[in-house]
């Protein structure tokens, strides 16, 4: 099992705690399902975890839409876990296309470049 500090070294960058709303519009494979209204509960500058309806495979492409900003990304969806909430899935998914302010805000590892 690798340690807490092999992890955080692994990651490409910092986690916050984050509700954001976000609508996710499922793939192809996932048609019969509308989109889902949702929040994020971690962003980082690569991608989020949220919570949806249904349960897409891995490396199903989403498209999200961020709910205060109204841009679009499209993302991969790179873990899928059932939550305890019937019905609902926690998804890990990663941002394809990356913007460095995506979800508008201020990561604690960004340095001030002023």
């Amino acid at each position: 099992m690798a340690s807490a500090r092999l992890m955080i070294e692994r990651r490409r960058s910092s986690r916050l705690m984050a509700r954001i709303p976000v609508t996710v519009f499922p793939g192809r494979s996932q048609e019969p399902h509308p989109e889902a209204h949702t929040e994020t509960t971690a962003i980082s500058r690569c991608g989020a975890l949220l919570c949806v309806p249904f349960s897409p495979a891995l490396g199903t492409r989403l498209e999200i839409r961020h709910g205060l900003s109204q841009e679009m990304r499209e993302f991969r969806v790179v873990r899928v876990n059932a939550t305890k909430s019937a019905g609902l899935f926690e998804l890990g998914v990663e941002i394809l296309h990356p913007t460095r302010n995506f979800w508008g805000v201020q990561f604690p590892d960004e340095r001030y470049n002023g």
